[in-house]
């Protein structure tokens, strides 16, 4: 059996991005026109992408543990769940999101028009949770004034830091995600020295050098984000973007990160908001509020493409999203691993 096709997960960096979360209305219809959507997904990135292809329009659509039960059913990923909040010196609160669609381009035009195709086809089934337009600042700056992503896997790397293999093999070429809403106090930012900035990020504002370890913080942003398992730095993948309303005094950057487990990011996060020893929190917190988060699962292209309109289990959905009594079953992979398909219907390559 071919192995399964991944998303674009690892797509090459791009200008501009949208990040899109929706939660799906009660109701088996909405479950349906959802369903739709997926098998379908690629034929409507190829009819906006075709405009422009040097623009590299590509889309990732992940679900919420919550709608992968109503969609779907069984079998489920094995690490799939809900965002856990965490309480420390700082909150990282867990906000509603039954799927994200991560929309990238070297185009806003082509961002744009993609997501008022999804959204037209997804109409009254689905209400809009969050709706983010990121940019790219500068030479890969955040609006904090720093550089973002520099330490991102590249090539195999990055595909091994973020697809899944035999660890799952029901869904292996799938992957997690995590996206949280930061908000920036850039008054209070600003007036800090650049020393003092350098010192919370863990490298230097204008030529991007990591700092010393001799001189950098244990709580430096960067030093609790870095994760060590048997001697092994466990990474992830970044798109982050900045985002802003200059009307609203509303300055941010949007974290997504991707993993093939979502105890990575997990784990960054409990360094950041609660320490690493407890109380030796990240200060960028101290300036940067989270006001979101929610946890994905980003399933196979070729699980999407297999997906039918039917329901998700020998239980159709009633119009509250628990199940009643039914015969109809969604196209899921077998529960011996394998994928139950045939061949595919074309590969989506890493940028």
């Amino acid at each position: 059996m071919p192995p399964a096709v991944p998303q674009p997960v690892v797509a090459q960096l791009t200008r501009a991005a949208i990040f899109l979360v929706v939660t799906i209305k009660p109701g088996p219809e909405c479950d349906g026109v959802v369903r739709n959507l997926c098998a379908d997904l690629a034929a409507l990135l190829r009819a906006v992408g075709f405009r422009d292809l040097e623009g590299r329009l590509s889309c990732v659509m992940a679900f919420g543990s919550e709608a992968w039960d109503r969609l779907f059913g069984e079998p489920k990923p094995k690490e799939l769940h809900p965002f856990r909040e965490i309480h420390g010196r700082h909150h990282a609160v867990a906000t509603p999101g039954d799927i994200l669609f991560h929309i990238r381009s070297t185009r806003t035009d082509l961002c744009f028009e993609l997501a008022t195709q999804i959204m037209s086809r997804l109409g009254d089934a689905v209400s809009t949770a969050d709706e983010v337009h990121g940019f790219n600042y500068f030479d890969d700056r955040d609006l904090i004034g720093f550089v973002d992503g520099t330490e991102n896997p590249v090539e195999q790397a990055a595909i091994d830091a973020t697809i899944i293999g035999q660890e799952d093999a029901a869904f292996a070429g799938g992957s997690y995600v995590i996206v949280q809403k930061y908000l920036h106090d850039m008054k209070r930012w600003n007036e800090l020295p650049i020393e003092a900035q350098e010192k919370i990020i863990g490298r230097t504002k204008l030529s991007d050098v990591e700092l010393d370890d001799a001189v950098k913080p244990t709580s430096a942003h960067n030093a609790l984000t870095t994760i060590v398992e048997n001697g092994e730095q466990l990474e992830i993948l970044r798109d982050n973007m900045p985002f802003g309303d200059v009307g609203k005094g509303e300055f941010g950057t949007y974290f997504i990160g991707y993993a093939r487990s979502p105890r990575r990011i997990e784990q960054m996060l409990v360094n950041m908001f609660v320490g690493r020893p407890p109380g030796n929190y990240d200060r960028l917190l101290d300036f940067s509020r989270a006001v979101t988060g929610t946890l994905f699962f980003v399933p196979s292209a070729t699980f999407l493409e297999d997906v039918t309109s039917a329901a998700a289990s020998p239980a159709d959905s009633s119009a509250d999203g628990r199940k009643t009594d039914d015969t109809s079953q969604a196209k899921m992979p077998p529960p011996d691993g394998s994928l139950g398909i045939g061949s595919l219907k074309g590969e989506i390559g890493h940028e």
